[in-house]
């Protein structure tokens, strides 16, 4: 398949200026508007030089610029002229006494500026004499599809008893050095005060403004100037910004749930979090956060965060949530969601039981590793709590619509503690305190995507049994160790993440139902050969550039001057419903356990964990430290240029896994498959034939993981009866399976053009949005005018609330 790869499309840019200066901390306070779809509010940033933060002002007067300019590049805007004095903030909605500091004239600003709404708005810093535009510094923050109204330095000197922070508590006039300072003291307190240091984060919100800055907005990013400041260090560390988001923002969904009721969540965008508050997105750009959001009072707020919050009653039936994050992380995982959601609870004497049966012995990997200093900056790590490193199930809510509740009930809330303690018992501490699981509506593009504390999970891995649902609950809390406590420096490796959550949602899942050894390795070579099948159709229907693990080879990290980067391909519209970095990522890591032995391969990983938690890291560190920690014997002559040359840095099937199906197609759960598939093909000859009954076959019980195999099996036959599919749907149960086996079944259905279970289609279409996009093109390929009719049916029914990148690609297919 040949795909034209466009950078000035496909690449998705990140703005900020992160060598200069960074976010040490984001204090939002926001109101959810689900009249209007917007958020607004203010954000506070507490900033702090950057690694390469000096004076660039020369000679020439224009080496100013040079600091900030670089991120600057990469996009241009058309400004337009607006007044200097009180560009506004937020509407009267929106006030309450933690803002009774701002400017009274804020709401008609306020209505004015969002007749802008219809273009990109954007600013202008007049260009007045004295201005001096080129020699000022430059913060520069992503930013997309937000409505910016006002910039200004906040006067942390006000704030009550910030004193303590001062060198001097005699001075009579506090100048910008002595903010900066007090600012500095702030986020650099030793962890044991994390208490009282954001209790001071948060009275700064609604500490005074102290001067107006300039900005300016484009369409990737916000870039903010105090006139005559000519460096990072002399910018102010802490600022106050007053925006709201716009309907069609890209980082959030609003949408109805399962109910019917109103909700709006993020969904994991590409843009990530840069349409929901400007940020920094670098991953660089490590920070913590605290949040006040306020709604009405029926709906929760749920949110990134380390409490389990709960809501303030206001005036006028509205209420907020308060969460805080005091593990330093990138912005892009910040997550809220907030509908009508209730949570789910079993009887206490079920939880109770469940709580006993579900402990797995410990790895021992925390006693082994108690020695190993944490590597990462300080902040209140449990990895140096023992109580945190021996508790194998951290407390955990379930939250859901009103009409799923029972279901979850049934299928979700019992795996919850044993896929918790499967993943202690491989790895150790859990990096997270606690967890939050939300079943998000129909229109969620996924099965599922892990935050801080929280699980989004698709309502498609509920029906049929506890398979999907446990496999992908492992998958996400994975992640909690690979992707979010250990995050990859840069978003192109992106098999640091989903291919290490893929390896070990098996290793998990296998342990959560209690397997035997022989039982986990037959269903672990199962799963491998069904994913080499995928890896194969994902290699054989792909640019070949997408299939790169390395994307850009040796200069993978490295960004410019500034700090600002691209993300290629990130915004390739193809590449979110690719799955090679979570196949090839999984073989390369299977591979290596195969070949170092388990035991080993598990042992490194936990001291891997202790290492580089709370760190970013490239490929290189994870497999230095892989091969350094064993011995040559068996190292096997493995090499890291070896695995670059083979598995990351190369498109199509990796050399070392070509012959590896072989084996994978002879292991005795597979064998079963054939056999069933032989008798399929004789009741499909029958048909043809009308034979008596009394030939009839008998069927074997078959695992999930085994009924995909055998209809992708029978996927590969010409020809297919209706008396044969009628069978074959009947003798499984087809349609009361998960999500996965009714794929496949649907794929046989258009294929066949089965009438019949036409209304399967329908009805998958409707409800497993998160995994449709694939058979939208089957019904179109089809050629069939009522398989076409059926494609454009389902797609009216569901273009308006759909996810945007899905509802792009399925357009594309239907018109």
């Amino acid at each position: 398949m040949e795909t034209v790869l466009d950078p000035s499309r496909d690449d998705l840019p990140l703005m900020a200026n992160t060598n200069h200066i960074l976010v040490k901390h984001y204090e939002l306070d926001l109101d959810v508007d689900f009249e209007n779809h917007v958020v607004e509010g203010a954000i506070v940033m507490f900033l702090e030089p950057g690694s390469r933060c000096r004076n660039l002002i020369g000679a020439d007067g224009e080496s100013g610029l040079s600091e900030s300019s670089e991120s600057s590049k990469i996009e241009t805007s058309e400004p337009c002229e607006i007044p200097v004095t009180n560009l506004g903030a937020s509407s009267s909605k929106m006030r309450s006494k933690d803002f009774s500091n701002c400017d009274k004239s804020e709401k008609d600003t306020s209505d004015r500026s969002s007749n802008h709404s219809s273009k990109e708005q954007t600013y202008r810093i007049s260009s007045e004499p004295g201005n001096h535009r080129s020699e000022d510094f430059l913060l520069v923050l992503d930013c997309c599809d937000l409505s910016v109204f006002k910039v200004e330095e906040v006067d942390v000197a006000a704030v009550p008893g910030i004193e303590r922070f001062m060198r001097s508590t005699k001075l009579t006039h506090v100048s910008k050095d002595v903010r900066n300072q007090i600012v500095h003291e702030l986020v650099t307190q030793p962890p044991d005060l994390w208490r009282e240091q954001f209790c001071y984060y948060a009275s700064c919100r609604q500490a005074p403004g102290c001067g107006e800055l300039l900005f300016t907005s484009s369409t990737w990013s916000l870039q903010i100037r105090k006139m005559g400041v000519k460096t990072a260090a002399e910018f102010p560390h802490i600022i106050r910004i007053w925006y709201k988001t716009k309907p069609e923002g890209r980082s959030v969904t609003w949408t109805t749930d399962q109910s019917g009721r109103p909700c709006v969540y993020t969904m994991g965008s590409p843009i990530n979090n840069r349409a929901l508050f400007p940020c920094q997105e670098p991953p660089v750009a490590m920070s913590t956060w605290q949040a006040t959001v306020r709604a009405a009072a029926s709906f929760v707020v749920l949110m990134s965060g380390e409490n389990s919050a709960k809501p303030t009653q206001l005036q006028e039936g509205r209420v907020s949530w308060n969460y805080y994050v005091t593990m330093p992380m990138p912005a892009s995982t910040f997550t809220i969601a907030v509908g009508s959601w209730r949570e789910v609870k079993l009887e206490p004497c079920s939880s109770n039981e469940l709580a006993t049966v579900t402990s797995f012995p410990s790895s021992g990997a925390d006693s082994r590793c108690a020695s190993l200093v944490c590597g990462h900056t300080e902040y209140p790590c449990p990895f140096q709590n023992p109580a945190a490193a021996s508790q194998a199930i951290i407390p955990h809510r379930v939250f859901a619509p009103e009409c799923l509740r029972h279901c979850c009930e049934d299928s979700l809330l019992p795996l919850l503690p044993q896929c918790l303690s499967a993943a202690h018992s491989t790895l150790g501490t859990h990096p997270f305190s606690r967890l939050d699981v939300l079943i998000v509506p129909a229109n969620f593009a996924s099965l599922g995507m892990a935050s801080p504390h929280i699980i989004f999970l698709s309502q498609s891995v509920l029906p049929g049994g506890s398979h999907l649902c446990g496999t992908r609950l492992c998958h996400e809390i994975a992640h909690a160790w690979f992707g979010l406590a250990i995050g990859a420096q840069d978003w192109t490796e992106e098999w640091l993440s989903e291919g290490f959550a893929t390896h070990l949602e098996d290793v998990f899942w296998t342990k959560a139902q209690k397997l035997s050894r022989e039982e986990a390795r037959e269903q672990q070579e199962l799963k491998a050969l069904l994913r080499w099948r995928r890896l194969g159709d994902e290699v054989q229907n792909s640019a070949e550039d997408l299939q790169v693990l390395r994307p850009n080879k040796d200069e993978t990290g490295q960004v410019s001057e500034s700090g600002a980067s691209v993300v290629k391909y990130g915004l390739n519209p193809e590449k979110i419903f690719m799955q090679v970095h979570y196949l090839k990522g999984y073989f390369l890591l299977r591979f290596l356990a195969s070949r170092l032995g388990e035991e080993t391969y598990f042992s490194f990983l936990r001291k891997f964990v202790h290492k580089f938690h709370g760190q970013l890291i490239l490929s290189q560190d994870f497999l230095h430290m892989l091969l350094e920690d064993i011995s040559e014997e068996k190292r096997l002559g493995l090499s890291v240029e070896d695995i670059f040359q083979n598995w990351l840095d190369a498109s199509g099937i990796p050399k070392p896994l070509q012959g590896e199906s072989r084996t994978w197609a002879e292991s005795r759960l597979v064998r079963q498959v054939k056999d069933e598939v032989t008798k399929w093909i004789r009741v499909n000859l029958r048909a043809r034939k009308r034979r008596r009954r009394e030939n009839e076959e008998v069927f074997e019980k078959l695992l999930p993981d085994q009924l995909v195999l055998l209809l992708e099996s029978l996927l590969e036959e010409k020809t297919l009866r209706p008396r044969m599919l009628q069978s074959l749907e009947k003798a499984y149960c087809l349609r009361e399976q998960d999500a996965e086996v009714r794929h496949r079944w649907c794929e046989l259905v258009i294929k066949h053009k089965y009438t019949k279970a036409y209304e399967d289609v329908e009805r998958f279409l409707l409800e497993d949005q998160a995994m449709g996009v694939y058979l939208y093109g089957e019904l179109m390929v089809s050629e069939d005018a009522k398989l076409q009719q059926l494609a454009h049916k389902c797609f009216e029914m569901t273009k308006d609330h759909m996810d945007k990148s899905p509802a792009t690609v399925v357009a594309e297919m239907l018109f």
